[in-house]
């Protein structure tokens, strides 16, 4: 079983995968977490050049290079597991880049469905945790995680957290369109107690076996 978790950067991503690790593997299954960009040698390196970069990357490059990433892991890792029946929870698939390069940069969405099954073999999730949250307060949620003011140097974000807040409002408006049109998504309203939203996301599990 392939299952997704998808949200703007400070959604809460990494706490709910954590979770979810742990609840499933206390009731026997074999779990692997993951993350895109990441996971392989190659993704990795892939992930410090997209992430780290000060020098600017256009659009595509930016799209090719995710692609390329995603490519690694899902043929080196994901399929192979789940090949031997392991749960692998995925932080970020290719609705990210939908969301992210699609909606965020203004890439044309019939070229990004191609080149997503192509970077990931037509493998599809077969459930998607979508983490909605306001860019303002996915904001202040991630800096206030990190012990930074809000009145941050440019150097304590990474590149893509650099792009602003109205291009993170792109993103978060492309998940909810992909969230309408995609049976596979769960809504999740991030801002509620984590402990609440792991609830959630069990209940939706046990209705599902």
């Amino acid at each position: 079983m392939l299952i997704t978790f998808e949200g703007i950067d400070g959604a809460g991503k990494s706490t709910q995968v954590k979770k979810l690790k742990k609840h499933l593997t206390e009731k026997g299954h074999e779990v692997l977490t993951l993350r895109e960009p990441g996971g392989t040698i190659v993704a990795e390196k892939i992930r410090d050049l997209l992430l780290e970069s000060k020098h600017e990357i256009t659009p595509v490059g930016e799209l090719l290079l995710f692609s390329a990433s995603r490519a690694e892991l899902v043929q080196n890792v994901i399929m192979p597991e789940l090949e031997r029946n392991k749960v692998v929870i995925l932080d970020r698939f290719y609705d990210s880049t939908t969301a992210y390069q699609g909606y965020g940069r203004g890439l044309d969405l019939q070229v990004l469905e191609r080149i997503n099954s192509i970077s990931s073999f037509g493998l599809e999730p077969d459930l998607t945790f979508f983490l909605d949250i306001s860019p303002e307060d996915a904001l202040i949620r991630k800096f206030s995680e990190k012990s930074i003011p809000l009145a941050f140097e440019e150097n304590e974000l990474d590149r893509m957290e650099s792009s602003g807040l109205a291009f993170y409002q792109k993103v978060r408006n492309g998940y909810l369109k992909l969230a309408e049109s995609n049976k596979r998504f769960v809504l999740l309203n991030a801002s509620e107690k984590p402990h609440d939203i792991h609830s959630q996301i069990v209940a939706k599990l046990n209705a599902m076996t």
